[in-house]
C-alpha cells in the first residue's frame, strides 16, 4: 500500500462533520486553520502506516497564518484532503519541526 503523496494533484479539501466538530471541540483546531497549514511554508509531511490498514494516510507538520504549530492526520480521496484530526503539535514534534 505504499504511494507517494503529491498535493499538487489535491484540487480542495473534503470534511466529514464529526470530524470537523471533533476537532473543534476536543482540540479547539477550527477547518480554516487545518486548511492554512497546507499553504504555508515549512510543510513536513509523513508516511502514516501504523493507523490504517484500509487506506494510505499522512501526517503533517505546519503552521497556521497565525503561527500556530498543527499536527494534522489525513488522508487523499478522489484528490481531496480529507483530515482525520487535527491538534497542537507535542513538544517533540516541534523540536522535529522547528529542526529544519
Amino acid at each position: 500500500m505504499d504511494e507517494i503523496i503529491t498535493l499538487d494533484k489535491c484540487t480542495g479539501f473534503e470534511w466529514d462533520e464529526g470530524n470537523h466538530e471533533k476537532n473543534w471541540i476536543k482540540h479547539d483546531v477550527s477547518q480554516l486553520e487545518c486548511e492554512q497549514i497546507f499553504f504555508n511554508e515549512p510543510l513536513l509531511l509523513f508516511d502514516d502506516k501504523k493507523h490504517s490498514s484500509s487506506e494510505n494516510r499522512w501526517f503533517a507538520l505546519g503552521n497556521t497564518d497565525d503561527g500556530r504549530n498543527l499536527f494534522i492526520a489525513f488522508t487523499i480521496r478522489n484528490h481531496l484532503i480529507r483530515v482525520i484530526s487535527a491538534r497542537t503539535m507535542s513538544r517533540k514534534e516541534r523540536d522535529l519541526y522547528e529542526k529544519i
